[in-house]
């Protein structure tokens, strides 16, 4: 999921579309405080941007993440539940998502889409038994709600997990901190990357899914509110961990090619430009059925005018979205996101520019404040995903 951060998200509404007075916290809000965390406002919550303390900073934060294994506070997220007579039909309807072929336990990508084939959100789906456990986006999820509530039978129910809190263990120690802390019918390590079960974390219950959105290998972590505190104190005694802040989560995912709802992609946004076909699944990309399916299809037999890319950029000044990206002297697109690379020292960025120009090793040029700066279009991930997968060594 893309919800990183960003400090331009819009109001704070509720999901009857009425705007909440004042910026909201999540259950880990004194805990990150506690911490030195310098906290901003994020898609209408309280959320830490990056510790201050020693070791904290968000190169610092990024480069441990890479390392070891950084804890992530992600409550802000929407957690939904939805089940009932016919779900998964229902679901098929609203999501470009082959249902029948997600197993229990299974978690998958997907997008949520209007008529036009824009992008509404991005989203994470699993199956829970006789139903479905989505994620969504902080900043969307209320629009979200919504949406589905609208187009889903009376027949199915959505439930808003909103006493739920929602954490991510991040890097390639992720799976040797967390292991000593959970139980369950199976060992953590069973877990292969988009898949889920149900653990005992501290012995409380929890939703494990061996997922995230740094590229590295790590998970996902669903647990009552209530108890948060309590479990971010346990994951972090061990020596692994350390708390990482948006700031991070934002330059990681960037490296790790991952697009951020709201910048990368939007509702005046198609999957195709987008390049987010995984999200849509082959079954449906033959039988349509799906919002936007009349617009998207056609799209993907013949090609969008506009393709999202990584650019790579000479020297050391990042480029900020928005700005404009040059062939020659002729517009040809617009960086969507932006940044210095911690891991690769340079700075890098994601644009969207012309379709005959989306070609690893294009030369380009990008317009920061009067200044060109050279750009190479780039294969994403910049930085090599580690997830770790099924069957993998």
């Amino acid at each position: 999921m893309s919800d990183t951060y960003n400090n331009s998200e819009g109001a704070n509404v509720d999901i009857d579309g009425d705007e909440l007075i004042g910026t909201l916290t999540l259950p880990l809000d004194s805990w990150h405080r506690a911490r030195d965390g310098r906290v901003v406002e994020f898609a209408g919550y309280w959320m830490p941007v990056q510790y201050n303390g020693e070791g904290g900073g968000i190169i610092a934060e990024h480069l441990w993440t890479r390392t070891s294994a950084g804890f992530f506070d992600v409550s802000h997220m929407g957690q939904l539940y939805i089940s009932g007579e016919g779900v998964e039909a229902a679901l098929e309807a609203v999501l470009p998502i082959d249902l029948s072929t997600l197993p229990v336990g299974g978690v998958r990508y997907s997008l949520l889409l209007n008529e036009t084939g824009g992008i509404l959100d991005d989203l994470m789906v699993t199956r829970w038994g006789t139903g479905f456990y989505l994620v969504v986006n902080g900043a969307t999820k209320w629009d979200d709600i919504g949406t589905l509530r609208e187009a889903l039978p009376d027949n199915v129910t959505l439930n808003h997990l909103d006493d739920t809190a929602l954490f991510a263990l991040q890097g390639p120690m992720a799976a040797e901190a967390l292991e000593p802390l959970v139980t369950g019918e199976q060992p953590l390590s069973a877990l292969t990357f988009m898949r889920g079960a149900a653990f005992k974390l501290g012995g409380i219950d929890a939703w494990i899914s061996r997922s995230g959105y740094t590229g590295e290998d790590g998970f996902e972590i669903s647990v009552p509110g209530e108890n948060a505190a309590e479990l971010a104190d346990l994951i972090c005694a061990q020596p692994q961990v350390r708390p990482i802040g948006l700031g991070a989560r934002d330059s990681l995912r960037l490296e790790a090619g991952l697009p951020l709802y709201g910048h990368d992609m939007n509702e005046d946004v198609d999957p195709v430009s987008a390049d987010l076909l995984f999200g849509i699944n082959k079954r449906r990309r033959s039988e349509g059925g799906f919002p936007g399916c009349d617009v998207i299809l056609p799209l993907i037999a013949s090609g969008a005018p506009t393709r999202r890319v990584g650019l790579l950029i000479d020297g050391r000044m990042a480029a900020r979205e928005g700005a404009k990206v040059l062939n020659g002297d002729v517009e040809v697109g617009t960086v969507t996101s932006g940044g210095f690379s911690p891991s690769l020292e340079r700075p890098i960025a994601m644009a969207f520019v012309a379709s005959e120009l989306a070609v690893s090793g294009t030369s380009l040029s990008i317009d920061v404040r009067g200044r060109k700066l050279a750009a190479t279009v780039a294969p994403m991930p910049f930085v090599p995903h580690r997830y770790h997968r099924k069957g993998a060594a």
